[in-house]
């Protein structure tokens, strides 16, 4: 069962390996991830930076909806990561289960701006929220669990 799909553009850190693990209970993390699926140096060091209770599978967008579709893996508690909104659509388009993302941390970059002390989108970004807020996903800003919600349709 998926607990948290996540969207951060750091994957795996201590924020998420600790606070939302704990909290929420689960024993995988997925990281969707195009790059880290195929550089072995990079899945290495998440590995270093997960919990050593949870398990660690690093899939590319495609093998993560095939995985997460699988009824096998429904007895897991899972936390996807994703590092992009575009990947998190991407998902969302995969897997049904999917009625929730979570905004944890995208850094700024050339053309975009801040609508929260931790999210930064452009204009791309921007027309792929509004297309999952209108496919009837809640998408909300919180770094940590305790966090209140903050809906991001509201901040952009």
């Amino acid at each position: 069962m998926i607990k948290l799909v996540r969207i951060d553009d750091r994957l795996v850190h201590g924020q998420v390996a600790f606070t939302w693990v704990s909290a929420l209970g689960i024993d995988c993390l997925v990281v969707a991830n195009e790059k880290v699926a195929q550089d072995e140096f990079l899945k290495m060091t998440m590995g270093l930076a997960k919990p050593p209770a949870a398990k660690l599978l690093i899939l590319t967008i495609a093998n993560a909806i095939t995985w997460l579709n699988d009824p096998r893996g429904k007895n897991l508690k899972i936390l996807v990561l994703v590092n992009s909104i575009n990947d998190a659509f991407l998902l969302s388009e995969g897997v049904a289960e999917i009625q929730s993302i979570n905004f944890g941390g995208i850094r700024t970059k050339d053309g975009s701006r801040l609508i929260s002390k931790a999210i930064a989108v452009n204009e791309e970004d921007v027309i792929t929220i509004h297309q999952m807020v209108a496919k009837g996903l809640e998408l909300e800003i919180r770094q940590v669990p305790t966090d209140k919600k903050q809906l991001v349709e509201n901040l952009i």
